[in-house]
């Protein structure tokens, strides 16, 4: 009963969503306010409101930890590295505005709900009720909601990814170091559903972790922390012989498809570099055509285009995307690019599918203690005839779901009396059991207690 309320709800944010959006189109010129969750309230030295930044009118409620919210209007929150008042949008900002009656009636039919939200592939946040966000101590809001293990797992299918990064002589500096933070920032955008690997390459294979020579894991937390803390050992000398990392990530891929084991669904070979000399075409008429089964997204790093071209080609002659990054405040929005080609096959077909994230601790409700939380999302796809055939992402509708709800549903009289139920997610980990106790670590400092 509970699975059937929620998704009810879901599925009436995605069809006001997907309706919303085919009512409007894209206007450059279209000039709108709307209530900045950063910049409501705020006013300047004039005592004038800031732009972005009318009047919002907030109520402590007990129903959210007696935080300030407005139950009858939804704020958005926009990245700090992204503008504002960007064409892009202020259009999905102005259509997704039909979202605020659904959320309201939502909560009327179920009081039991709490945060509802829809994600835009954009990277605006529209959140229900609406919240006043505080930067921290830098003024950097640093939260975007297409980073959130909930976004991603709505937009696209489980996958495989092979990581090659060059670390040839002219890989030295700057472009090392983004190269690395744009390895970061795409094991970001991979969750408890994905497999991967990161394998450096010049005149030889190096394996960012060694003793995982040939294969693939799981993108969990812990596996991706520890690819990183290994990332700081990559230097950059040689000269790269691509021709072979391709080969190896070609082998990898096939190899660990045939077991069984895996996404058993995308695949994604992701070349960093700052060029190819080359278009080697004939490995992937060797692996990957006419089928061509994995896609490839080529990053060119640096200002210098001379061999954009051959990686473009490499990118379009294998369904994927070619992207130039050039400083490190270019690397996030550039790598959330591939987001968008790999929720093509989704959107196209159409499939709502419902995903349920693994339990955890929701910071806006750590006042009343462990408060273990579960989201709920379904992504939304454009309507509109003219687009429907490129499978355009609009982006995900989602809601938190506290775990003592789903406790509420399990029939506990049919248990027998010492029988009892619990859940856990297809990744095998614990969403809800009676004996489950989240640890808590406290490290003490001369200057806070942190929680961890």
């Amino acid at each position: 009963k509970f699975t059937c309320r929620t998704r009810f709800e879901k599925n009436r944010l995605v069809e006001a969503a997907e309706d919303a959006h085919l009512k409007h189109e894209f206007d450059a010129d279209l000039q709108y306010d709307y209530f900045n969750a950063v910049l409501i309230n705020e006013r300047d030295e004039k005592g004038k409101f800031l732009d972005l930044g009318k009047e919002f009118i907030l109520v402590p409620n007990d129903h959210f930890n007696n935080l300030p919210v407005n139950i009858s209007l939804s704020d958005v929150q926009v990245p700090t590295n992204m503008y504002n008042k960007d064409p892009a949008i202020i259009n999905g900002v102005f259509w997704s505005e039909s979202l605020n009656k659904v959320f309201v009636d939502n909560f009327d039919r179920d009081p039991s709900l709490i945060w509802q939200y829809f994600g835009s592939a954009k990277g605006f946040f529209r959140q229900y009720p609406g919240i006043k966000w505080e930067p921290d101590e830098n003024g950097v809001i640093a939260f975007d909601c297409r980073n959130r293990k909930w976004y991603i797992q709505a937009a696209t299918s489980p996958k495989d990814v092979v990581i090659l990064v060059d670390v040839s002589g002219s890989m030295k500096g700057l472009r090392l170091t983004i190269a690395k933070q744009t390895i970061s920032s795409i094991l970001d955008t991979l969750g408890d559903d994905d497999f991967f690997n990161i394998i450096a390459y010049n005149e030889e294979l190096h394996y960012v972790e060694p003793c995982l020579n040939g294969t693939l894991v799981q993108a969990d937390r812990a596996n991706k922390e520890h690819f990183r803390e290994h990332l700081n050992k990559l230097f950059a000398k040689g000269i790269g012989m691509l021709d072979i990392a391709l080969n190896e990530a070609f082998n990898i891929l096939s190899d660990f498809n045939h077991t069984g084991q895996g996404s058993i669904c995308s695949q994604a070979i992701m070349l960093i570099t700052d060029g190819a000399v080359d278009t080697y075409d004939t490995i992937f008429a060797k692996y990957n055509w006419p089928d061509r089964k994995v896609r490839m997204f080529t990053y060119l790093i640096g200002r210098e285009a001379a061999f954009a071209d051959n990686l473009k080609w490499m990118a379009c002659a294998n369904k994927g995307y070619f992207t130039q990054i050039s400083t490190l405040a270019d690397v996030q929005e550039n790598v959330m690019e591939y987001l968008h080609v790999l929720s093509r096959p989704k959107v196209i077909d159409q499939e709502h599918d419902v995903v349920w994230t693994e339990a955890y601790i929701d910071s806006t409700l750590a006042d009343q203690g462990l408060v273990l939380m579960t989201t709920v999302a379904m992504p939304v796809f454009s309507k509109q005839n003219e687009t429907r055939s490129k499978g355009i992402l609009l982006g995900v509708v989602g809601t938190d779901v506290p775990v003592k709800e789903l406790l509420k549903a399990i029939p506990k009289y049919k248990l027998g009396i010492h029988g009892y139920a619990f859940a856990i997610t297809n990744n095998g980990y614990i969403l809800t059991h009676p004996e489950l106790r989240p640890l808590v670590l406290r490290v003490i400092s001369d200057f806070n207690n942190i929680l961890v």
